[in-house]
């Protein structure tokens, strides 16, 4: 039952009841689709600049020389990890204004600068002009999290909304497999110096399809009705989905900012510390995903230098791959285990993984020289970190923030808390290369062992907001509207 404040006398039932018992829809999947194309987008990118890097590791390209240029051994760092820097950006401006003017004002702006960031990475020059165009693709990518989730959430009815809001982050999974077709056949058919502009531009083209959709989908019915009180407007977004709203005369007990933070602190720990510790893991080995791969099963040094790199794009995109099947599986389960299960099972079996693995290579200083285990094992076994990172904390990081926080502050209790995870996923990504070099791959694969084990510890505080409606997981008040 929701939450509703009495105090004034009135008796009044859910308003939204109509769309929480909703079954699923054509429209919920219309909605699913045109959210979506934004993550497809932000895995693409993910792997997609690993495949850059290692091109420019292979090849001394004018002004992408990472041995040559004015950045030396920074450059990978810079270039790996600037849009994600700029996602945190995006995550925390776009989710205050979604609050602040409407989820509807500013979808399709986030994913027109994600494309035009695209576009403009792709002519790079050189270095500087990659970082700084990654940049402006990173605020679009950050600005995406907390409207297309939010968006989703508040047109779901009550029984799909985990599997509704999972099925949107799912695209990732789509993307990182596209971003590894893709990345091989550009080193196959083009030069390098056309290769990796190829296929950092591609990026753009889902981006690009659902600017006009998503400026075509009204606003949510709970934003209209319990932020800015107009029924009319929640009417328009209730028949979206064929659906009404009933015993309307309500809103919701608007709070500041600052009484936001002091009754959610506790959830935003949970859900901005969760996703932090989730993407330092997901992150660093996602984007380095080939270095890690290569030091377990190395590449032939007599191979031709483009056949090395095609088997190693294809060997760095055999955790995504594995990872795919995690995404669907966390969507066929989510409702049915629930999000905090989910959640915690999955950054056990990462820790698990991470620490068998790193305890069975041989290593002379911070190289690994083999393993105790046949090396075929030892890769199976790191690959399945990224299907429990998809079945478990990356799925359920995204979706949680999402249903427990009031409408009035949604997108930004999603933002802060994707904000944060960008920002692990940010020093990561930059420290990776001294990292590397510094405590080597056993050494990271403990290190990532330890946060995913702290993940689970997090993970036990969360209160399970599934199968209940949007306004009891985030125990918003409802009261009279006069």
């Amino acid at each position: 039952m929701v939450q509703l404040d009495m105090s004034e006398g009135s008796n009044f039932g859910n308003p939204f009841l109509s769309i929480d018992k909703k079954p699923l829809s054509r429209a919920h999947l219309k909605v699913w689709f045109t959210a979506g194309m934004g993550f497809f987008t932000d895995a693409y990118d993910l792997f997609i600049i690993g495949v850059a890097l290692l091109i420019f590791e292979a090849y001394n390209l004018p002004g992408f020389s990472l041995h040559s240029t004015i950045l030396g051994q920074a450059a990978a760092g810079f270039v790996g990890s600037s849009a994600i820097f700029a996602a945190v950006i995006g995550q925390l401006v776009f989710g205050f204004l979604g609050d602040r003017i409407g989820r509807k004002t500013v979808y399709g702006v986030e994913a027109t600068i994600l494309a035009v960031g695209a576009v403009l990475s792709a002519a790079s020059p050189n270095f500087l002009y990659l970082i700084l165009f990654r940049f402006i693709q990173g605020i679009g990518i950050g600005g995406d999290y907390p409207i297309s989730a939010t968006i989703m959430s508040e047109y779901s009815n009550v029984k799909d909304r985990g599997k509704l809001v999972a099925l949107i982050f799912a695209n990732q999974g789509i993307g990182s497999v596209a971003a590894v077709l893709v990345g091989l056949a550009s080193v196959a058919l083009l030069p390098p110096d056309l290769a990796w502009r190829v296929a950092i531009g591609v990026g753009a083209i889902p981006a690009l399809g659902v600017i006009y959709f998503r400026r075509k989908i009204p606003e949510t019915p709970r934003f209209s009705l319990l932020v800015r009180r107009n029924l009319e407007e929640a009417k328009k977004g209730a028949n979206l989905l064929q659906s009404d709203i009933y015993e309307a005369r309500v809103k919701a007990k608007q709070i500041s900012f600052l009484i936001f933070l002091r009754r959610y602190w506790r959830m935003l720990v949970i859900t901005a510390g969760s996703w932090f510790l989730l993407d330092m893991a997901f992150y660093g080995t996602g984007i380095y995903s080939g270095t890690i791969v290569s030091s377990i099963m190395p590449v032939s040094a007599t191979m031709a230098i483009s056949s090395q790199l095609f088997n190693k794009i294809l060997e760095a995109g055999i955790p995504f791959f594995v990872g795919f099947f995690g995404y669907f599986t966390a969507v066929a389960l989510m409702d049915k285990l629930g999000r905090k299960l989910t959640q915690l099972q999955g950054f056990l079996a990462m820790s698990i993984l991470y620490t068998v693995v790193s305890f069975a290579a041989i290593t002379k200083g911070v190289s690994v020289e083999g393993f105790v285990i046949p090396s075929v094992l030892a890769l199976g076994l790191y690959a399945l970190t990224f299907f429990f990172i998809d079945f478990g904390p990356n799925t359920t990081t995204f979706v949680v923030p999402a249903e427990v926080y009031p409408t009035g502050h949604r997108t930004t209790g999603h933002g802060i808390s994707a904000a944060a995870g960008k920002l692990g996923a940010a020093i990561t990504t930059f420290f990776f290369p001294a990292l590397l070099s510094g405590i080597g791959v056993k050494g990271i694969l403990e290190l990532m062992a330890l946060v995913s084990f702290i993940g689970a510890l997090l993970t036990l505080g969360l209160k399970e907001p599934a199968k209940v409606p949007l306004e009891d997981a985030a125990k918003e008040q409802l009261v009279p509207a006069t």
